[in-house]
């Protein structure tokens, strides 16, 4: 058996290196590169091999190592999952950095790979710099905080092992149904041990990601269901974009007759101007879409994960009979809500589906002339947000309403908390399917101009990214503006000033508070609160001092004038738009279950939980 002397550090860099997929015939290397942040941990080890690697693996250097896996996982969500970087980070807090991040990738089914620094193996110099002793159990580590948020989780306490944990780490990492977040911790004195590798170890290997057929009984069920049913809605997910299954979907819902309501993640499968497309659905959804949703006797999800926010906390679908038929790639979606199953790829299954369904000249019961009216009704509603006039400022959706008449068709938007989501969920118009880039599985705050930067890195020249980002999210991380300039990944950053986490402050409001602690204000000396003046922040002026171009914005001929400035920039530029709180939009036929306090001195409070109360107990319980 042939061998090769290598680090186990640099084994694994060139271990990456000749990993590839293929998907649909087309190859596609799989390990683009390695964002890292060195520090004693990793510098030694991981940075001497990616030093001296002579492949094609890239190293990018992140400035924030929970804002870095954020863009490797925006990245790797926007090339459909078929393209990742790695992240390697040194010890103790660098690693612990990475966890809100690798909890996100792994709830939005994500892939990202994960290199930790991690205490010595050895244990010779312990306790060493930035190592949490337990004294119930020598072996935990920093890295054991990873366990909860990862697919698959290893420690590397031999350099020979490293052939094991890569290998199954590459089989989590392509697999679209249990991918995510891919943890392998490595010791800093392990990370520099050399080993005599088997030289095949590093061949080129090629993971086929095959498309999986539905079962043929299960497709008959299925039939069977759709057949009976008179008033359908298809909820379409994240999943038909993972399939690349926008036209499948398109074509099925137009040959029966069968309106289309938008997830989150779904959204952007189907132009906004399609007749069958009713909006989003859901606790942010359409009118028009939580109406039908309401008299559907059958929903039809497609690569859905049925979250609160899609069924409106499981009251958005109360008809008497109604039933679910899940179609997914991933078993464990596929039995909620008591759906009849049918586990399979999108594009796949809705060929076969609407090949069966045609045989048997099956057509929904709806009447084109009240969708046609439904979505009318609905985009007459979109349009006076896009045009609403408020007195003393901007309104938050005139501002949305401005931005989306400005972009192109190929720009990508991106974007994950506070009250924008909700807000661009029922507004924002697409035109082409993967431009709507929404992080809300996690709804990770500090997501958005790290996730915009790794959206750029994926679509390059194929259009202007946009990052849309409240203050509040803006404050916990934005360093990232500082990597898309080293990178020269130019990018606009959207900033909506509504003093405050104004989302979180009407949800409160919302329910019986008057307001506490959610204002970006100063402490008053009258009530030892929150409650003075609004804070004044200049965040173009922030964005400035990173090296980036920078405008406050006041009206709206200041904000078209800075939206053309900004495209023609060629360095990342950032828009401080300052809005008016409260100009957000409001639900439409839908509801969103919180914990409301049983017991206060407010009598507003006790109101609003026999409200909750109340409507939750008209809620399906499982």
């Amino acid at each position: 058996m042939s061998t090769i002397r290598l680090t186990m550090a640099q084994a694994l860099v060139k271990f990456l290196d000749n990993q590839y997929v293929q998907h649909d015939g087309v190859e596609h290397k799989f390990v683009k590169g390695i964002f890292g942040i060195f520090g004693h941990g990793n510098v030694t080890g991981m940075g001497e091999a990616l030093e001296n690697h002579d492949g094609e693996i890239t190293y990018i250097q992140g400035k924030n190592e929970q804002g870095m896996v954020h863009t490797a996982a925006a990245y790797a969500k926007q090339k459909n999952r078929l393209q990742i970087y790695g992240c390697t980070t040194s010890i103790g807090p660098g690693a612990l950095n990475m966890v809100t991040a690798a909890g996100t990738a792994t709830v939005n089914r994500i892939p990202v790979l994960l290199l930790p620094g991690d205490n010595f193996a050895s244990r010779q110099p312990d306790p060493v710099l930035q190592q949490i002793e337990d004294p119930t159990d020598y072996t935990m580590s920093a890295s054991d905080a990873f366990k909860p948020v990862s697919k698959y989780w290893d420690r590397i306490v031999r350099p020979e092992q490293l052939m094991t944990a890569m290998i199954h780490a590459m089989r989590v990492l392509t697999d679209p149904v249990d991918t995510g977040a891919v943890t392998i911790a490595l010791p800093q004195d392990v990370q520099a041990e050399a080993y005599d590798y088997p030289v095949e170890f590093f061949s080129k290997r090629v993971h086929y990601l095959d498309r999986q057929a539905p079962n043929q009984d299960a497709l008959q069920r299925a039939i069977d269901l759709i057949r009976t049913k008179k008033n359908p809605v298809i909820v379409a997910g994240g999943g038909v974009h993972y399939a690349d299954a926008q036209q499948e979907l398109q074509s099925f819902a137009h040959a029966f007759t069968i309106p289309v309501g938008e997830t989150q993640a779904g959204k952007s499968a189907l132009p906004w101007d399609d007749a069958m497309y009713m909006g989003s659905i859901g606790s942010t959804g359409s009118k028009a879409a939580n109406i039908l949703a309401r008299e559907a006797d059958l929903v039809i999800g497609v690569g859905t994960r049925l979250t609160d926010f899609t069924t409106s906390s499981k009251v958005a679908f109360s008809h008497p009979n109604v039933e679910f038929l899940s179609i997914n790639i991933n078993n464990y979606d596929t039995v909620k809500m008591d759906a009849t199953q049918l586990v399979g790829d999108a594009k796949v299954t809705l060929q076969q589906l609407t090949e069966e369904l045609s045989k048997l000249n099956y057509h929904s019961s709806h009447e084109t002339e009240r969708l046609t009216k439904m979505k009318a009704e609905w985009d007459a509603i979109v349009d006076e947000y896009y045009s609403q006039e408020v007195s003393g400022g901007l309104s938050q959706t005139r501002v949305i309403g401005e931005i989306n008449k400005f972009v192109q068709p190929e720009d990508v938007i991106v974007c994950a908390a506070g009250s924008m989501p909700g807000d661009l969920h029922r507004l924002w118009r697409s035109t082409q399917p993967k431009t709507y880039h929404m992080e809300y599985g996690f709804s990770c705050m500090g997501y958005e101009v790290a996730g915009a930067l790794g959206v750029k890195m994926a679509i390059e020249d194929e259009g202007e990214v946009y990052s849309f980002v409240g203050d509040g999210s803006y404050l916990m991380l934005h360093t990232e503006i500082v990597t898309s300039i080293q990178e020269n990944k130019k990018m606009t950053v959207l900033l909506l000033d509504n003093n405050g986490f104004q989302c979180i402050h009407n949800l409160q409001v919302g329910q019986g508070s008057d307001g506490f602690g959610n204002e970006f204000r100063y402490r008053s000396e009258h009530d030892n609160r929150l409650s003075g003046e609004f804070l004044e922040i200049d965040f173009a002026q922030n964005a400035r001092s990173l090296g980036a171009k920078g405008y406050t914005v006041r009206s709206l001929e200041e904000l078209q004038i800075a939206l053309a400035k900004a495209k023609e920039e060629t360095v990342t530029t950032l828009i401080d738009i300052k809005v008016l709180p409260g100009t957000c939009t409001v639900g439409t036929e839908s509801w969103w279950r919180l914990g409301v306090a049983e017991v206060s001195k407010s009598e507003k409070v006790l109101k609003a939980h026999a409200q909750m109360k109340a409507t939750a107990e008209k809620a399906r319980q499982y």
